[in-house]
């Protein structure tokens, strides 16, 4: 279970929260012993492991509907302008796909940073919901892009249930099973299981917002009609706008905008399209306004930002290509 804000844990769970974090923490080294993202075997579970920080530029990237955890080191996540910091015994929640920037703020090679994360499955939550709230769904008051709360030890033993179960080859998947649907009632029992219940609710606020995120995700590229956006999530348009941005802290030209400039940027880092191409390919028209909306998102114009990630070749290495031209 989850403590939200004013709610205070006795000593003696703060003291098990960290030895269950701890035991986490050795769990997911044990699996992952590259730095990076991986998916893992049990459909829905990734591991991550940094061994060092990034002292300055943000990594840019969808992060999907998802519970996570930093069992060591630290990160900051920013959507639109409001940036959260986690790590230790504390879980973040983001309910719907969301663009965000993400920092590891404290790693080293003796210490990575090691995380958890488990992808929210509507389905499996959509058959759990009615046995978690047997009077119905009470009503959800306000909503947020992403939540990082405290956790209880109950819901970290269950996510080390979970990745322990990578140990047992013979398990068909039924034990992951098990622990991924133990995760899922701790977290619809917490302080936001009405959040979390509403991405699995057809007929919910966020489950409409998280239609029309999908359509955008597919059709990013093409001019964006608000009204008939609106009127795919079945609202008024003025109730959309303002829905939108209190699920996801951004309004959706913004959210298509990141889309377009995320897509580009991966585009040109392939090294198999210039600015001007990419710029088209994801939509935009104007040249000059891809540049002040890349500069502004990115920190740097597109040639300069792209430079910035080719490798610098060593002085003897172009002074050998240098020998070659001159054969």
């Amino acid at each position: 279970m989850i403590h939200g804000k004013g709610e205070t844990f006795s000593n003696e769970q703060r003291i098990q929260a960290e030895s269950e974090t701890k035991k986490l923490a050795s769990l997911i080294a044990s699996h992952i012993r590259e730095d990076g993202t991986n998916e893992s075997s049990i459909p829905g579970l990734y591991l991550n492991r940094y061994s060092r920080i990034e002292p300055s530029d943000y990594l840019y990237t969808m992060y999907w509907p998802t519970i996570g955890m930093v069992a060591q080191g630290k990160k900051t996540v920013k959507v639109g302008e409001e940036e959260t910091e986690y790590g230790g015994s504390k879980v973040i929640v983001v309910p719907v796909a969301i663009p965000v920037r993400m920092q590891t703020i404290q790693a080293s090679r003796t210490e990575p940073f090691l995380g958890v994360g488990v992808y929210l499955n509507p389905q499996k939550l959509a058959a759990l919901i009615p046995r978690v709230f047997p009077d119905g769904l009470p009503k959800a008051k306000s909503y947020r892009a992403k939540y990082v709360l405290d956790s209880q030890p109950e819901l970290i033993a269950a996510i080390s249930r979970l990745v322990a179960c990578l140990n047992d080859r013979q398990d068909d998947g039924l034990l992951a099973s098990l622990a991924t649907d133990e995760i899922f009632i701790r977290l619809l029992r917490s302080p936001i299981g009405v959040h979390v219940a509403e991405t699995a609710l057809a007929e919910s606020g966020v489950r409409r917002i998280a239609e029309a995120i999908s359509w955008l995700q597919q059709h990013f590229a093409e001019p964006m009609k608000m009204a008939e956006l609106a009127q795919r999530a079945h609202l008024s348009e003025s109730s959309f706008r303002a829905q939108f941005k209190s699920v996801t802290s951004i309004s959706p030209l913004q959210y298509q905008k990141e889309l377009r400039l995320q897509e580009a940027r991966r585009l040109m880092l392939t090294g198999e399209y210039d600015a001007t191409t990419a710029c088209r390919l994801v939509g935009y028209i104007s040249d000059a306004q891809f540049s002040r909306d890349y500069r502004r998102l990115f920190g740097s114009p597109p040639s300069r930002d792209i430079a910035k990630w080719k490798p610098i070749e060593s002085p003897s290495v172009m002074q050998a290509d240098a020998n070659k031209a001159n054969l």
